[in-house]
């Protein structure tokens, strides 16, 4: 059975978090999303995250046929994720399946021990403002 984590608040997130690249997908918080793992710097975050706080920085490719990206080649927004499991597949890949927590902005991207790490700024959603009947009329 798959528990949600209910609020982003029982989680501490740190200001550096491991990096990985996604292709072709956007993931936001709240998301609960397999994804399959085929480069060694993302298996490399995704072991350095399971050994920690399992929170890992998921951050889009600008284009997704870039095999070995740069941090140029990532947008500077991303969702931080929680890695609820892993297992790695006979071929040398890894699933995850990984729930959205919270957005961050990436402040800056390095390379530690062959895999990204990036210093982040946790983003707050903004509530909208309530619309009642008598405010929408106007």
């Amino acid at each position: 059975m798959v528990e949600m984590v209910k609020d982003e608040k029982e989680i501490e997130v740190p200001d550096t978090l491991p990096v990985l690249p996604v292709r072709d997908i956007v993931i936001f918080p709240y998301m609960i999303i397999p994804l399959f793992v085929g480069r060694e710097m993302s298996i490399k975050a995704i072991d350095h995250s399971l050994s920690t706080n399992r929170l890992i920085l998921l951050v889009t490719q600008k284009d997704l046929n870039i095999e070995n990206p740069t941090p140029e080649d990532l947008y500077k927004v991303g969702t931080v994720g929680l890695i609820m499991r892993m297992l790695k597949l006979p071929d040398g890949r890894v699933k995850i399946l990984v729930q959205g927590v919270t957005k961050a902005k990436v402040l800056d991207i390095s390379v530690k021990e062959n895999y990204f790490q990036a210093q982040i700024e946790k983003l707050e959603d903004l509530k909208p403002a309530e619309i009642t009947l008598e405010r929408s009329r106007h």
